[in-house]
């Protein structure tokens, strides 16, 4: 019979990790990313990694921390990783991963953990390896600098607040959203184009690994919308991501974004795939 159990990963687990992580580079680049830093503890890891074997062999992982993340998980794996959660209750504030396993994860949390705030079920994941020939990067975009906090968070604010429907400074104050705005900042993966002191365009590189970055927060000024900023700073934002930080570059996009879609298709990104996400 085959043998199955789940357990929370510990540091000497990591190789076994990264090997499950590192077989899906563009899905799990969230993940690994961090992983690939922090390694498997808790505390460095800002969460628990949880682990399901099959026959004493690691196959599927679920990342644990402010969010719920499904990683090469199969429905049995997905089912184990339900049963952990219900058991300690909810953390998180989303559940977000690959679009099948994490609507399973969601229909066997949900009794428990419901009602969720917005449930987004299909966000295409698209990928990239080349800047486009026939769209000039905007000489503008560039990278951010540490002494530009001042001008690049009210634009970040905004942005969240757009996307997620909550604004980042609740609860806190925003210390821990400021935090990784500049933490962004810091590894010079933040980029934006400033006229006259305002932000009209930005970006961030949110996750990166040695194969895949992640690119996040692509925002334009509504007064400079339906310009084309957002094609000609994509532009520019995958120059420096392909020359500087990884050979391919993702994102993923709500689909009823369709103007942001089509915008991402004629900079060259092409779908490869589709994320959920369930918020809190």
């Amino acid at each position: 019979m085959t043998q199955t159990t789940t357990r929370v990963l510990e540091p000497s687990d990591l190789e076994a990790a990264l090997a499950v992580l590192e077989s899906e580079p563009v899905t799990n680049a969230f993940v690994t990313s961090r992983v690939q830093v922090a390694g498997l503890d808790p505390w460095r890891l800002g969460g628990e990694m949880w682990g399901w074997y099959t026959d004493g062999r690691l196959r599927s992982l679920c990342y644990s921390g402010a969010n719920l993340v499904p990683i090469c998980a199969t429905p049995e794996a997905v089912r184990a990783f339900a049963d952990r959660a219900r058991r300690a209750g909810r953390r998180c504030s989303s559940i977000v991963g690959p679009a099948e396993p994490t609507a399973l994860l969601w229909r066997l949390l949900e009794p428990n953990w419901g009602p969720a705030r917005d449930v987004r079920p299909h966000q295409p994941l698209m990928v990239t390896d080349h800047v486009p020939a026939d769209i000039a990067p905007d000489p503008y975009v560039r990278r951010i600098r540490k002494d530009e906090m001042e001008v690049i968070m009210p634009a970040c604010v905004a942005m969240f607040t757009e996307e997620v429907g909550v604004s980042p400074m609740a609860g806190d104050g925003g210390l821990l959203y400021q935090a990784r705005v500049a933490e962004l900042v810091g590894a010079g993966r933040s980029f934006a184009r400033i006229d006259d002191g305002r932000v009209v365009f930005k970006a961030e590189i949110g996750a990166a690994t040695s194969q895949v970055c992640q690119v996040q927060g692509v925002w334009v000024d509504p007064e400079h919308r339906g310009r084309g900023l957002s094609e000609t700073g994509m532009a520019a934002v995958l120059r420096y991501a392909l020359a500087d930080i990884a050979p391919v570059v993702s994102l993923y996009v709500n689909d009823y974004n369709t103007a942001a879609r089509a915008a991402y298709r004629r900079v060259g990104f092409e779908e490869t795939g589709a994320f959920m996400s369930v918020l809190f």
